[in-house]
């Protein structure tokens, strides 16, 4: 069975009930839910959250939520592996056998269907307990400043103040948009940051953060601008 679990708790502090306020006129966890009926990859959709609100938006756009969310995981403090393995024990606890989960964040309107059957792909192929959405740094991370105590300006890497740009290794960091694994590799918490774990490319211009209300409106101008050109 290969499973999509969407995290949705409903207490964000940053932009007050974000998973549900309203984005280009859905919903925000609308466009994560959609994006999975779309690519056909899933035996079932389910959302995990504490919310009853969040729970009742989740079921008229077409994912299921047979439980809800233990406080315990529901703080500001719970990362998304203990979630996404705890949904998979209470459905193996339900009789069911889970092969393949993918995590899907509720705030990841940019997701594409293609990008979540690309993931299953890589996964699959590459025999991995992981494979998630990446993308590259606009501007070398080795020449990369601080501003310290003293207003003053530092180099975290000094010896790279003379190093060209096209001579930089390209780094790369979590797009925050989905996260394949391995069944077991959830349920036995392990990290995503390994070697054992496979990248799933996107074009910077298909990723936003979006954590601040300027990241909600800068990523509403993005998604408006993809849609004119896709018309």
């Amino acid at each position: 069975m290969k499973l999509a679990v969407i995290p949705a708790r409903g207490g964000s502090k940053r932009i007050p009930r974000k998973n549900i306020k309203l984005f280009c006129g859905k919903p925000m966890i609308a466009w994560s839910i959609e994006a999975a009926l779309t690519s056909a990859c899933f035996d079932e959709i389910i959302v995990s959250t504490d919310d009853i609100e969040i729970a009742e938006v989740a079921r008229q756009y077409g994912a299921s939520v047979p439980f809800m969310r233990p406080a315990e995981l529901s703080d500001d403090y719970t990362g998304t592996i203990p979630v996404i393995s705890h949904a998979i024990e209470w459905l193996n606890g339900k009789g069911h056998r889970i092969d393949q989960v993918c995590c899907l964040y509720a705030t990841a309107p940019f997701v594409s269907p293609e990008d979540i059957r690309q993931g299953l792909d890589i996964l699959t192929e590459k025999g991995c307990d992981y494979a998630f959405s990446v993308t590259s740094y606009a501007f070398p991370i080795q020449r990369a400043i601080r501003i310290n105590a003293e207003s003053r300006v530092e180099m975290f890497t000094p010896e790279h103040f003379n190093s060209r740009s096209q001579d930089l290794e390209e780094a790369w960091h979590d797009a925050g948009q989905f996260y394949w694994g391995q069944s077991d590799a959830w349920v036995s918490k392990k990290m995503f940051f390994t070697p054992n774990s496979a990248p799933v490319q996107l074009a910077r211009h298909r990723v936003q953060d979006i954590d601040t209300p300027e990241d909600w409106l800068r990523a509403e101008w993005m998604f408006k601008a993809m849609q004119a050109q896709t018309n």
